[in-house]
């Protein structure tokens, strides 16, 4: 993921992988498999995770148990539209995206388009 740095993005495999929320120690257990890291490492990273959207946490008891806020496909989604928005000029991100498309995504994007001509 483009926008996460190396260890932001080791934490989203991670909270992706898992059935359930997890603890900053279950995270950290599971990263440092690699490498050797401070537990406070790992809480800094969840925390800018969560600040920038892509991880939701819960309180339990006095720690938080933190989960993605999506799939990873729902948050690359999230994340294009972001850079569309913020755009100076969205319709021409759009239109080169659109431009640069495979047919297979251009075969995507029509069926898309069929679909809510067709519901409207």
């Amino acid at each position: 993921m483009a926008e996460l740095g190396k260890l932001e993005s080791a934490v989203m495999d991670v909270l992706w992988r898992a059935a359930n929320p997890l603890l900053v120690r279950d995270v950290l257990d599971a990263v440092t498999a690699d490498r050797a890291l401070a537990y406070t490492t790992v809480l800094t990273v969840l925390d800018n995770l969560h600040r920038k959207g892509w991880v939701v946490r819960d309180k339990d008891g006095k720690a938080y148990r933190y989960r993605a806020a999506g799939t990873r496909e729902e948050i690359t989604a999230r994340t294009v539209r972001r850079v569309i928005e913020t755009s100076a000029h969205p319709d021409l991100v759009l239109l080169h995206f659109a431009r640069s498309a495979s047919d297979h995504e251009l075969h995507i994007l029509r069926r898309v388009i069929d679909e809510r001509e067709s519901d409207a």
